[in-house]
């Protein structure tokens, strides 16, 4: 019994030793709770109002959710997509063609044991999908066809919107798929366009973050270092940069991008197990500093620089919470600009 309870209080002293000792920067608001495991966020900025915005998360086991949050992170049942089998990330893009006349802001997620992603209009919550688009359909073993990771890209040469997908298992290079979104007059489709993207192997690649602008896609290879490609098909494939391992304690994790209008910017990174999340340049790519943001075991993140609200005076970061829930800052709390 002495041994045991030994090993105990060493363990339990080796993870206190691990958490961050940087001061708690508490939310504006907490959202309610998920039914289950929430995961990863994604916010869309109502260009109407933006206070009538959204924040949408993903709540992820076999009877999962997409849910919708108010900015007082209350749930809006009738924005909710209910009964999804594990949907992991999420993501936002603005103005998909559906026609000549008609364009329309898409949610898209992967729905892993389904070994597919899911495509909905916002904010009316429409399937767009006929029910789903298959992903690493080449690929002969199971597990390397269940999706996880998700971001979208709208290309500046000629506004096609990407998918760009990640997942549980994969191999050392092409780890990344990334498909186009095409509309036309009997629906719409995704059309694989490329394989990409190198993995070390130690753990998994699931956070994926696309900067539209520049034109780059940074991923999190978790036990090592993000990663940053070109986000163009035709730029090809080669590893731009592999950066920022030595800042994190265990595993790199959601990755969110906050820019604005004069081109500078941030990468916020969750640094899951030390509780804190690490900020580095847009342009350089080089550390600035770590906040603790009082969260727990950090998935997925995600930030916009535009006022909001009253409360969300300087943008809105949200970061996921190992409790079901969801928390909201005003940007202006990570001391960026």
């Amino acid at each position: 019994m002495k041994k045991i309870s030994y090993l105990f209080t060493i363990i339990a002293v080796s993870f206190s030793c691990n958490q961050s000792k940087l001061p708690k920067i508490a939310p504006d608001i907490i959202t309610e709770f998920t039914l289950n495991d929430t995961d990863d966020p994604a916010i869309w900025v109502n260009p109407k109002n933006a206070e009538e915005s959204i924040v949408f998360g993903t709540d992820k086991k076999t009877n999962g959710a997409i849910y919708a949050f108010d900015l007082e992170g209350k749930i809006i049942e009738e924005k909710t997509i209910r009964n999804i089998q594990r949907p992991n990330n999420v993501d936002i893009e603005y103005g998909f063609q559906i026609n000549d006349s008609t364009t329309t802001d898409i949610l898209v997620f992967t729905e892993r044991e389904k070994q597919h992603i899911r495509m909905f209009s916002v904010p009316e919550m429409k399937p767009l999908d006929g029910g789903g688009f298959k992903v690493f359909e080449d690929e002969e073993l199971v597990e390397n066809r269940l999706p996880m990771g998700v971001s979208l890209f709208k290309s500046p040469k000629d506004a096609t919107i990407y998918a760009i997908v990640g997942r549980k298992t994969g191999p050392a290079d092409g780890y990344l798929y990334q498909y186009a979104f095409i509309s036309d007059s009997l629906g719409v489709t995704s059309n694989y366009v490329r394989r990409f993207g190198k993995f070390s192997g130690v753990k998994e690649i699931e956070a994926i973050a696309i900067d539209d602008e520049k034109g780059f896609v940074y991923f999190s290879d978790e036990g090592v270092c993000i990663k940053k490609y070109y986000a163009e098909p035709d730029m090809g494939n080669k590893e731009l940069s592999c950066f920022g391992g030595e800042y994190f304690n265990e595993d790199i994790e959601g990755i969110a991008i906050a820019n604005y209008d004069d081109g500078h910017g941030y990468l916020i990174i969750s640094n899951q197990q030390k509780g804190e999340f690490n900020i580095f340049d847009r342009q350089t790519n080089a550390f600035i500093k770590a906040v603790n943001l009082s969260t727990t075991e950090t998935d997925g993140c995600e930030a916009v620089t535009v006022r909001l609200n009253d409360t969300f005076k300087n943008g809105l970061f949200v970061a996921m919470n190992d409790e079901k829930n969801f928390y909201f800052y005003d940007l202006g709390k990570l001391g960026l600009q």
